[in-house]
Formats: C-alpha cells, sequence, structure tokens
C-alpha cells in the first residue's frame, strides 16, 4: 500500500486542532460590545430632522388642500367634503363674529357709557342673529344632505359640523376652502 502524503489543499481544509487564536480577557469581550445605545451621528440627526420637516410640510399642505389622507378623522369622507363645500359657497353672519367682538373692543376704548352699553347690546343682538344663521345652516345641511346620500347613510354630526365651519372666517378655514362664493356643491 502506497502511503500518500496530505498535499497544502488537504491540511488547508482539515481545521487545526483548538481555536487557532487566544481566548479574549472580559474586557475585550465588553469593549466589542460596547456601541452607543441610539447610533446618533449628526448627518443621520440632519437628515432624520430634515425628512420630518418634508413630510410634515406635505402633510400641512394635503391637509390645506383638503386630501383625506392626510385629514383628522372629522374631516375625513365624501359627506364631510359636501358639507365643507356648502358651507363655503356660502355667505354667514356667524363667521363675522370675530369682527365684531374686535369692534365693541374698540368702542369700550371710547370713555362714554353710552357708546359702551350701545356696543355691547349690539354684540349681543349680532350673536342672536349668529346663532339663528348657524341654526338654519345646520337644517338646511341635514335636509340636503338627507336627499343627497340619503336618510339612512347620513352621517351623524352633519349639521353641528356645518356650523362650526361656519364660524369661522372664510380665510382661516381648514382645509381650505375648494369652491368659490356661490358655487353650491350639487
Amino acid at each position: 500500500m502506497p502511503t500518500s502524503t496530505p498535499s497544502n489543499d488537504d491540511a488547508r481544509e482539515t481545521p487545526a486542532a483548538g481555536k487557532g487564536r487566544a481566548t479574549p480577557t472580559r474586557a475585550e469581550r465588553e469593549a466589542a460590545r460596547r456601541r452607543p445605545l441610539v447610533a446618533n451621528t449628526k448627518e443621520a440627526r440632519a437628515a432624520a430632522k430634515a425628512d420630518l420637516q418634508a413630510r410634515r410640510e406635505r402633510a400641512r399642505i394635503g391637509m390645506e388642500n383638503g386630501e383625506d389622507k392626510y385629514l383628522p378623522a372629522r374631516d375625513k369622507g365624501p359627506q364631510r367634503r359636501w358639507v365643507r363645500d356648502y358651507v363655503d359657497a356660502g355667505w354667514h353672519l356667524s363667521e363675522w363674529i370675530m369682527a365684531a367682538m374686535l369692534l365693541v373692543i374698540v368702542l369700550n376704548l371710547v370713555p362714554l357709557p353710552a357708546v359702551q352699553f350701545w356696543a355691547i347690546v349690539g354684540l349681543w343682538g349680532f350673536m342672536v342673529l349668529a346663532i339663528g344663521d348657524m341654526v338654519l345652516l345646520s337644517m338646511r345641511v341635514k335636509r340636503k344632505a338627507a336627499a343627497k346620500f340619503g336618510a339612512e347613510r347620513r352621517e351623524k354630526g352633519l349639521g353641528w359640523y356645518a356650523a362650526m365651519r361656519g364660524l369661522q372666517m372664510r380665510f382661516m378655514r381648514l382645509p381650505k376652502p375648494q369652491v368659490k362664493r356661490g358655487q353650491y356643491p350639487d
């Protein structure tokens, strides 16, 4: 029987006895495991901040434009969109309450008690008219929404939603009005 000597290739494939290296000390193992809990470099923080800012800006623009994806739950859905368009198409006394209150504040700076008294009385009278306008708007919206979407399918709270949107000044409404005044939805 011929005896064969192992070649260099065979020696590489067979494992050597033992690990072939020294056992690391405890201090070496702890040092190798040590890393920051949160890997935060200046570049990573800046990139995350820029990404967050871009997402927030996109969400703000989407909400202003009335995209359902970016709207809060109270504003989502086709019925709410229809109510927004209906309210935005009309003129409402209630959207002028803030301006009336500012006028009363200015008139209360006048040192004449009669002017101050009649300013307050006028404000209360205007508020009664505005509340009446809000109630009428709520009733109209409920009736027209029931006719359009069906009485059994009409969402709850559409009248209150319309009244609260009508209370806001047009330029302050979010989502922004998508229709011009007089362009009532079908």
